[in-house]
């Protein structure tokens, strides 16, 4: 039995790398299976994913598009379909900004590839992130769209521009280590994008894991009391009930014993503004107490990051 504190990182190495790489170093903490990453195996692990429509992974990376249109008409019949996914804000008079994640885009064509603002965004995505929608596009690729103009925003751009705008298309993504009690309600918050630590899939009882469960120590108690003693012999107890059933049964199956005590990783992506949202619930009086151990110090790093949109949040955090 291992015993660790919770903790929380901002991953602000993963803005720095491709998206497939991104993509890939999220989505394989579902499975624990980090120790798989190459330099070569982004593209295979993005192929697979979308193959079997685990569209959940597609949503770990955001593009920023600006998009400018010689006539409202062309905007104006997007905003018409009402789009899922996307945020959407005007810079300048027929200048669009528009965010969204590589899911987003992808099912945005899917549902209303006769656009031709659509068929724009998507044909610059196709140049320039074709992993992610050769298998949903024309062999032949898409033409370019007359009366539409497309290019991509960079993180140093969108910091640039007025405070809301930032909090709306600056997308953080957070890796919490927790217990499952706390996850159970990050996961409630939307719109945000989740990846979970996978019990049905992790079997802890072989050697990758330490042969051993691992959990979340409790703020509750002190060490020394004897309230941690009764925590320490149930999670002792649980853990030899859990390595006993995984003898004969899946994964899956021997999870059912687990307690919410159990150390889990939930990858947590979604805007500032959101996650603004976010402080105002769980980082304040009357949240679980447990939850405010984690987001007080992650709001007060998101404060130092990011001044012009957290300068001026003022949270009781007594």
């Amino acid at each position: 039995m291992i015993v660790v504190p919770p903790s929380t990182e901002i991953l602000s190495h993963l803005d720095e790398q491709s998206i497939p790489v991104r993509i890939e170093g999220c989505g394989r903490l579902c499975y624990k299976s980090e120790d798989k990453i190459t330099a070569e195996s982004a593209p295979d692990f993005i192929k697979t994913i979308l193959k079997h429509g685990h569209n959940s992974v597609a949503e770990m990376a955001v593009v920023s598009l600006e998009v400018m249109v010689e006539k409202e008409s062309i905007a104006a019949k997007l905003y018409a379909v009402l789009p899922k996914y996307l945020t959407i804000d005007t810079l300048d008079k027929n200048v669009l900004l528009i965010t969204a994640s590589m899911r987003g885009f992808r099912e945005l064509y899917m549902d209303h590839g006769n656009l031709k603002i659509v068929k724009a965004m998507t044909g610059y995505l196709l140049q320039h992130h074709r992993l992610f929608f050769a298998d949903i596009t024309p062999e032949r690729g898409i033409v370019s769209q007359a009366g539409v103009m497309v290019r991509k925003l960079y993180l140093s751009e969108l910091l640039e521009l007025p405070p809301f705008i930032t909090a709306r298309h600056r997308f953080v993504a957070v890796k919490l280590t927790v217990n499952r009690a706390v996850t159970h309600e990050m996961v409630r918050h939307r719109p945000c994008s989740f990846l979970q630590e996978s019990q049905r899939y992790c079997r802890y009882g072989t050697e990758k894991f330490g042969n051993q469960v691992t959990f979340i120590k409790p703020m509750f108690y002190a060490e020394d009391s004897a309230e941690y003693k009764i925590w320490t012999k149930a999670m002792e107890d649980t853990e030899a009930l859990y390595l006993k059933l995984l003898e004969t049964s899946s994964p899956q199956a021997a999870r059912t014993v687990l307690p919410n005590s159990c150390k889990t990783e939930l990858i947590v992506f979604c805007s500032l503004i959101q996650w603004a949202h976010i402080f105002k619930l769980r980082a304040t009086k009357g949240a679980d107490p447990s939850m405010r151990e984690v987001m007080i110090p992650l709001f007060k790093e998101f404060r130092e990051r990011y001044p012009k949109v957290y300068g001026e949040l003022d949270l009781d955090l007594t």
